[in-house]
Parts: C-alpha cells; structure tokens; sequence
C-alpha cells in the first residue's frame, strides 16, 4: 500500500550548506538511549493510528459527496473543491514538513499536527456554508501534512535494528492502505446512522487520543542535520498543484476555451516553470529535480499519480452512480466498494513479498493488468448494469491497487544512497496525493451538470481513463527490473 514519505533523511551525501542564522539547528547531543521492544512497539502503534486517521479522511469524504451537497445545497464543481482543498495543500506540504520536524522536532511538529488536524475537523462538522468547509478541510489538509511523513521518520528513528525497521514499515504501509480501503465503507455506515457531519466529528476523539498517547510514548528526535526552507519553491509548488487542479474543477463552468481558463491555463505554466527555475538554482531544494532524470524514478512516479487518479476517479464515479442513478444509501455504497477494500487489503502485503522475492516487475504487471480489467468492465456502464459486474470492477481495481504500490516505492528509492532515499520518498507521496486531486477534479468535471439518468453515459470516459492508467503500469512493469540474479521475467 502507500507508503508515506520519510521526512528529510539523517546521513546526507552531498557537502553540507550552512543552515541560515535566524533558525540554527538543533544542537548535537549524544544519541538517546535504544528503546525497549514494547516501547518501539507502542510507537508504532501510536504513528500508526495517526495515519489511519489520515488515510480515512482521504477517501471518507467521497461517499458523503451527494449528502454533502444536500445538506448544504451545493453542486458537484462545489464537492470537488470539498476533497481537493484537503489533497491539493496536503500534497503541497509534504516535503515542508518533514523538514521543519527535522529543524524543530519531529513530535513537536507531529503534535502541532494533530491538533491542528482535529480542530480543523471540528470547523468541518460545524461549517454552515461550502466557502466555511472548504477553508476547514484546507487547514486539515496543513495538519495532515505535518502527520504523513513525520509519523514514519519517527518509527524509523525508534527502531534502529534494520530488519526490525523493514517489518514496522511493512506494518505501516499495511495500516495506511487499509485505512484508505476502509474510508468509503466508515463513511458510509456514519453517514447512515447519524448524517455526513459525523465523518468529520469522528476525527475530534482519535486526535485528542493520539495526542495523548504522543505524550506519554513518543520520544522526540530530530534530524542530524537541519535543512533550509524553501519558501519560494514552497510557494510555487502550491500555486502549480493549486491552478491546475482548479482549471480542471471550473473548467466545465467556465468553458474550456474561454479567457478565464485560458488565464488558468497560463498561470499554472508560469508556476510550473517559475518552480522549475527557481529549484534549479536553490542550493537546498524542496525539491531535488535531478532525480527525475532518472528513469525508474520517473516512471515511479508518474505510476504513483496514475495509481491514485485510477482510485478516485472509480470511487467518485461509483458514489454519484449508486447514490443518484440507482438511488441507494451511502451505507449501502459504501458496501458495494467491500471488494475494492478486499482486494487492496489482501494483496498489499503479497505485493511487498513479491517485491522482495522478485523484483518489481512482476507485481507491477498484476497492477496493471488488474486496473484496466477493472476499468474495461466499466466502460460500457448504463443503468441496466448489473450489481454483481460493478463488485467484480471494483474487486478488480482494488488488487491493482494493491499490487501497486509497493514497486512503485521500490523503483522510486532503489539505487540511491539513504540520504536521498527519504527525498525520493517524500515526491512519490507528493505524487499520490497530486493524482487524488486530478482524478477528483476530472471525475467531477465529467458529471456536472448530468442529470442522474444521464450518469452513467457520462461517466464512461472515467472508466476509459481507468483502463489507461492501468495500461500504463502494464508498460511500467515491461520496463522494469526484475531483482539481481532472477534474470529477465
């Protein structure tokens, strides 16, 4: 499953750059003494929770969409920017973060993040107007950025043993996914018995919990050494992801080739290549754009933004379908993505043992192959489709996207040095969460304004678009490596 990024790694390999005045590093002390078995375990479990909270709310939401909009007389254009306020700051501020946890301490950032996660929540539950719930899910967004990278680089730093540290991050990734397995069917079952503002409430006594729980288990630890920030790429990266997603959110309201999208259009390239200027040229970058000159690295990531548009296109597509066209309850949507739950969850851990046996290229041709047969069977939907074909779609995408995620990590980090791995790392979960907004925004773009019989012929490029994402990690797996001395699969 998807593995959040590591915050910035402790053993550089490049010579060091002396770190601003203003905001000196912490300074060295002696290492802390080696935590017991239980206490390591007790950590893991607490970042662990973190991260099922954050992973939940990643995909909770889509099920709630139409009660959303009736509670609060919004459109689809208005849901879409009800998950991507939340995906496009958290994808933003990832790599940030992780490197103010490294600067200020990384349970102070994570606890910063918890609060600012739940109380944000709280604003969701309590938002009387789309602009109120937006802002909120936007500052959850800030929180959940301060809990996705952070988390891990505190288990790794808690478990020194290298094969103890593999099974903790096997055990991570393994949370994370399922949680993002589980968020339609919790939502669902809220939204059934106490309404769509439930979804955010729920988060309110997980994070006083976690916090609690921080306090009293998680020692603190920083970075060995503390990077600058980047605030003009910072900057840049949110106004990219920012304007491209919102092109594709009012692109249907404004016309596509109208002058105000063609300003979007405009600005986003001038962000787009102002961020590129502007890193190629800081001496600590947000960054490390040179890593893309890599080819493995490139197809790992640009596989991670397709894995994740496949994902949120098949659950916002399928949430309109079962709730508008058909007329089912969001329980009862949420049931109907068991499968795709099922299949991620059972074949995520295969997936990790497949990479370490043989390489990445046999589980990334199951992803793919299994993605696009879930995709095909879709494309011809209509409101005749039978029930048992959608759980079979969604049975089928659910194990690519199980199989998935494990190579794509592996081909991101392998064959760079640790101190670069973590970088590495924090751009594929920058990548996954960049494709959650894209498949949000164009899934979205492709209903609004159908009417609920006319769901179905709208929806058939989505799945077409499904298919194309698995085609493509279809081809990533002919291209990649199997593990040393396996030979050519």
């Amino acid at each position: 499953m998807t593995t959040p990024s590591m915050a910035t790694p402790d053993t550089p390999d490049t010579p060091a750059v002396p770190v601003v005045p203003s905001s000196p590093a912490p300074p060295s002390s002696p290492a802390p003494p080696a935590l017991s078995l239980r206490r390591r375990r007790t950590v893991l479990a607490v970042c662990a929770l973190s991260m099922f909270l954050v992973g939940v709310d990643t995909t909770i939401v889509n099920v709630g969409l139409p009660e959303i909009g009736r509670g609060l007389d919004i459109g689809t254009r208005g849901l879409e920017w009800v998950v991507d306020a939340y995906t496009v700051v958290l994808a933003s501020l990832l790599v940030a973060s992780g490197a103010l946890a490294d600067r200020f301490g990384r349970r102070r950032i994570f606890r910063t993040g918890l609060v600012l996660f739940g109380l944000a929540s709280l604003a969701c539950a309590l938002a009387p107007s789309l602009g109120a719930l937006v802002a909120a899910r936007a500052v959850q967004g800030v929180g959940a950025s301060m809990l996705s990278p952070v988390a891990l680089a505190i288990v790794v730093s808690a478990t020194p043993d290298p094969r103890e540290r593999a099974r903790a991050i096997g055990v991570w990734a393994a949370v994370f996914g399922l949680s993002m397995a589980a968020g339609p069917v919790t939502g669902g079952a809220l939204i059934g018995a106490f309404g769509w503002r439930s979804v955010f409430w729920i988060n309110a006594p997980v994070a006083a919990l976690a916090l609690v729980l921080v306090a009293l288990f998680v020692p603190e630890s920083h970075g060995q050494r503390a990077r600058r920030l980047d605030l003009p790429g910072q900057l840049l990266l949110t106004a990219t992801l920012g304007l491209t997603v919102g092109v594709l959110i009012e692109g249907p309201r404004l016309g596509w080739g109208s002058p105000a999208a063609l300003t979007g259009y405009a600005l986003a390239g001038l962000a787009a290549l102002g961020f590129v200027l502007v890193e190629r040229r800081r001496p600590e970058p947000l960054m490390e754009l040179a890593l893309f000159r890599r080819p493995p690295f490139a197809t790992a990531v640009l596989g991670a933004t397709a894995v994740f548009v496949a994902l949120n296109v098949s659950l916002l597509l399928t949430t309109f379908h079962l709730q508008h066209t058909r007329g089912l309850s969001p329980l009862a949507a949420g049931l109907a993505t068991l499968p795709m739950a099922l299949g991620a969850t059972v074949c995520a851990p295969w997936s990790g043992r497949l990479v370490g046996r043989y390489g990445p290229r046999r589980p990334l041709l199951l992803a793919g192959a299994f993605t696009a047969a879930g995709g095909l069977c879709l494309v011809g939907l209509d409101q005749d489709t039978g029930l048992p074909l959608l759980l079979t779609a969604h049975l089928l995408t659910g194990t690519g996207f199980g199989f998935a995620n494990a190579p794509l990590t592996h081909t991101a980090v392998s064959g760079l040095p640790p101190s670069r791995a973590g970088v590495a790392g924090a751009i594929t979960s920058t990548a996954r969460q960049l494709g959650s907004a894209i498949g949000i925004a164009v899934a979205g773009a492709l209903v609004t304004g159908a009417a609920p019989a006319e769901l179905p012929a709208a929806s058939r490029a989505g799945w077409w678009l499904v298919t194309g994402c698995g085609l493509f990690l279809l081809a990533a797996g002919r291209v990649a490596r199997p593990a040393a001395g396996r030979g050519a699969e």
